[in-house]
C-alpha cells in the first residue's frame, strides 16, 4: 500500500516560532538582547513581550512547523 508523503518540518521556522495550545504562533521580537542603553525604558520593555503572527501568516507557517 503506497501512502503519500509526509512534508518535511521546517527547522528554522520550527526554531523561531512557538504554538501556544490556542493555535497562535508567537516568536520573540528583534533588537532586544544587547545595546539598548541608548534606547528608552519603555522600548526596551515592550520588546520583552512576545510578537504574534497574524492569521492569514499563521496558517501558511503551520503547514511547515
Amino acid at each position: 500500500m503506497a501512502k503519500g508523503g509526509k512534508q518535511k518540518t521546517h527547522k528554522a521556522s520550527s526554531k523561531v516560532f512557538k504554538k501556544k495550545k490556542n493555535g497562535t504562533l508567537t516568536y520573540k521580537l528583534s533588537n532586544g538582547n544587547h545595546k539598548t542603553n541608548k534606547d528608552s525604558a519603555k522600548q526596551v520593555r515592550q520588546r520583552r513581550t512576545k510578537g504574534v503572527l497574524s492569521k492569514g501568516e499563521a496558517d501558511r507557517i503551520k503547514s511547515v512547523i
